[in-house]
């Protein structure tokens, strides 16, 4: 669909004035009252590439994906168009955190940790506390801040590591499992919660087994009932363009917009030779979310 908007918008603007190419056309000479013929230069306009002619001037465009999201999963997806699809290879080596809010339902299990999977089991959820859960979440913080340190091949006497760790900039050299960076519990009213988690090397099923490990933990069972993608790198909701918005001169706004940012966030990060990033600050408070749309969304993508 985002392929068809565009094409379909470029080829709806006007088309540029017609070549001029000079041909000697055969006519009467001027002033003569004979009926004598010469061939006269003029000018006249190519029809070569007129959309009559050749079809439509936009048939293919290179568009290309960044970090994906499941058909259940929603917020914000990264799009490359023409030689912005180079960039996407160069958020993904940048190895940039995401954010997301994921809504977990207590008191039940299914066969894909998804609401409306084939249920597995029924438990009772009473005995489930938010202190509880907040225990457990420290608990996961704490493990994979770890695991992040030994995936990020840092020597940890260091005071360069020290630094980092300090900024919160620490990140893995290359692929790695999932790692959560940030997790916390934004609403909890048995038997729904709503967490936010900031995680990279992450799959939207991976998230959702993590709500099911959660409820584990907390001596019950838990499915996933909403993943939402809130931030990607250095895209936000703000960024993002509704598909109800897709439309060229919007994309070409979003693109012109985040060029700028997307060029020296991406110098930024990738310039650090131990592939460290500087990610924004949590803001702790209080408030939930707005509710999260089912609509996909598409980040501004950074094209040519």
């Amino acid at each position: 669909m985002f392929f068809t908007c565009v094409c379909t918008g470029l080829n709806a603007r006007k088309p540029p004035a017609p070549e001029q190419r000079v041909r000697f056309l055969l006519g009467p000479v001027e002033g003569s009252e004979e009926k004598e013929l010469t061939l006269t230069a003029t000018s006249v306009p190519t029809l070569t590439n007129h959309p009559l002619v050749c079809g439509p001037a936009f048939t293919s465009l290179k568009v290309g994906v960044g970090h994906r999201l499941d058909v259940q999963a929603s917020g914000v997806l990264v799009l490359g168009v023409g030689h912005g699809c180079s960039l996407l290879t160069d958020m993904y080596n940048a190895h940039l955190t995401k954010d997301y809010t994921v809504r977990g339902l207590l008191g039940k299990a299914t066969d894909d940790f998804c609401e409306d999977g084939r249920l597995v089991e029924k438990t009772t959820y009473d005995h489930v506390t938010r202190e509880k859960l907040d225990r457990i979440l420290a608990l996961i913080q704490g493990s994979h801040q770890k695991a992040l340190v030994t995936y990020s091949n840092l020597d940890l006497q260091t005071q360069e590591a020290y630094e980092m760790a300090v900024r919160g900039s620490v990140r893995p050299m290359n692929k790695s499992p999932m790692l959560v960076t940030g997790i916390r519990c934004l609403h909890f009213a048995p038997p729904e919660f709503l967490l936010e988690v900031r995680c990279m090397h992450e799959t939207q099923k991976q998230l959702r087994r993590l709500v099911h490990e959660i409820g584990l933990e907390l001596k019950t069972t838990a499915v996933c009932s909403q993943v939402r993608r809130t931030r990607d790198g250095f895209f936000t909701l703000d960024d993002a363009l509704l598909r109800t918005h897709w439309d060229l001169y919007s994309i070409q706004d979003a693109i012109q917009a985040a060029a700028p940012r997307v060029a020296a966030e991406l110098e930024k990060n990738l310039r650090q030779g131990l592939g460290t990033q500087h990610c924004p600050a949590w803001q702790w408070d209080s408030e939930e979310p707005s509710s999260a749309s089912k609509g996909w969304t598409a980040g501004g993508a950074a094209g040519g």
